[in-house]
């Protein structure tokens, strides 16, 4: 049986090493694909979005392929997994209060206000 020289174990361990933190690189990080401007939407920061924390979003009910959806001032466009609720709203600028599943694009809606006179 061959023996392993020490320079051959270095290498393995440094190498081992190395990828044991690669997956904790990308913790913490947002991912670069994110408009900043659609950021500074939901009153709660982007980050609690994963722990589902409510959030205010600013924009408009509108139709888009037959379906409701909400646009945000910037103009992205999000799903709305209650389009009942939003029925009344359409093409008028509201307040709507839920939690953005970041993978669907889709907030799942808990009250929908209108502008406040």
């Amino acid at each position: 049986m061959k023996s392993l020289s020490p320079l051959s174990v270095l290498g393995f361990l440094v190498l081992l090493i190395s990828l044991a933190g690669v997956p904790l690189y990308g913790q913490g990080q947002q991912p670069a694909s994110q408009d900043p401007a659609a950021q500074s939407q939901p009153s709660t920061s982007p980050q609690s979005a994963p722990s589902q924390s409510s959030q205010v979003f600013v924009g408009k009910i509108a139709k888009s392929n037959g379906d409701l959806v909400f646009k945000d001032e910037a103009g992205t466009s999000y799903k709305l997994d209650n389009t009942d609720q939003a029925k009344p709203f359409v093409g008028k600028s509201v307040k709507v209060t839920g939690t953005l599943d970041a993978p669907t694009n889709t907030i799942h809606v808990t009250n929908i206000e209108g502008p406040s006179s």
